[in-house]
């Protein structure tokens, strides 16, 4: 006797188990840029992903030769396919927020970046509206996901202008943890940069930690009872501000320099340009607003920044 099928399973079921050899959903889109896997998973999550024509679930696999839908936007095989893992610097000025949109129509850094192809930046940590300095931009969600879990212990590294007086044992409470209202902080390195710009109730130091909480390293030193006038990432794991790179302008990271960073967070390498189709585009040579030309960049390595924030352009996970 044969029999019935179960008209109770679910589709979601049958089409998990028809595409045993498929990738998480959450890891195809983060790919193919929409955000990082947390992001994803916060989009399937709210039913805002199809696949074939079927609200996903969290940890569904799906292939892509399959037809999915964000937003009720179907997604093209062409994004959905790998790509080329590629990074930009970019020179954050103070006054951009670094959402996509914002409410209140202020400048956000995205529309400062050059149009990607068959993909969408995410960013790699964030920066408030008055901290500047460098962000970092990916097409691989997974990468961006890596470079900001906690997990990873990624430096970032932080030239801050301190208001008030700032002594020997407050910086031993620094690197030893303080309570704020989401748990403890600290600064793995304090340093305290002799600066000709300084005076008697400013002081310039410099600041490392492994973690990018809501305005942490604001915080953490308002802890003390002082305040944080001016604040420069300078450096996001081992990547530093290029000296060179002017206020709201990107700069590109060679092959090597996005295998070095691929590599650093456990991520299978890129295949050499010459190997690939078509090698992805110098950003640095364009604007997101012009084609005007500029030198080559240097996609600066892990190093130490110049003494004094000050010189040269300016340096500066929501800080």
């Amino acid at each position: 006797m044969n029999k019935t099928p179960n008209k109770s399973a679910s589709p979601k079921t049958a089409k998990v188990a028809a595409n045993p050899a498929g990738e998480k959903l959450q890891k195809i889109l983060a790919r193919a840029g929409f955000g990082s896997r947390r992001e994803v998973e916060k989009l399937i999550e709210a039913g805002l992903v199809k696949v074939n024509n079927r609200v996903a679930t969290l940890g569904e696999r799906a292939l892509t030769t399959d037809t999915i839908k964000v937003k009720d936007q179907p997604v093209k095989e062409t994004r959905l396919a790998k790509q080329s893992t590629q990074v930009i610097l970019y020179n954050k000025p103070e006054g951009q927020v670094c959402s996509r949109k914002d409410e209140k129509g202020r400048d956000t850094v995205f529309a400062h970046l050059p149009r990607i192809i068959n993909s969408r930046w995410v960013s790699i940590g964030r920066l408030d509206l008055n901290t500047s300095g460098l962000l970092m931009f990916t097409n691989n969600g997974e990468l961006a996901n890596r470079m900001m879990h906690p997990s990873y212990e990624i430096e970032r590294e932080y030239s801050v202008r301190i208001f008030g007086e700032v002594t020997d044992a407050m910086i031993k409470t620094l690197k030893k943890g303080v309570k704020l209202e989401d748990g403890w902080a600290k600064f793995d390195k304090v340093e305290h940069l002799k600066l000709q710009e300084e005076d008697s109730v400013n002081q310039w130091f410099r600041v490392v930690l492994k973690e990018g909480k809501n305005r942490e390293v604001r915080r953490i030193w308002e802890s003390q009872g002082v305040q944080v006038s001016r604040l420069i990432r300078t450096r996001y794991g081992e990547f530093s501000l290029p000296r060179t790179l002017r206020r709201g302008k990107v700069e590109t990271l060679t092959w090597k320099q996005v295998n070095q960073l691929l590599k650093s967070v456990g991520l299978p390498l890129d295949p050499r340009p010459d190997l690939t189709p078509k090698a992805a585009p110098d950003y640095s040579k364009t604007s997101s607003k012009s084609h005007s030309k500029r030198s080559t960049p240097t996609g600066n390595l892990k190093g130490r920044p110049s003494s004094s924030p000050y010189k040269g352009r300016q340096r500066g996970e929501n800080q």
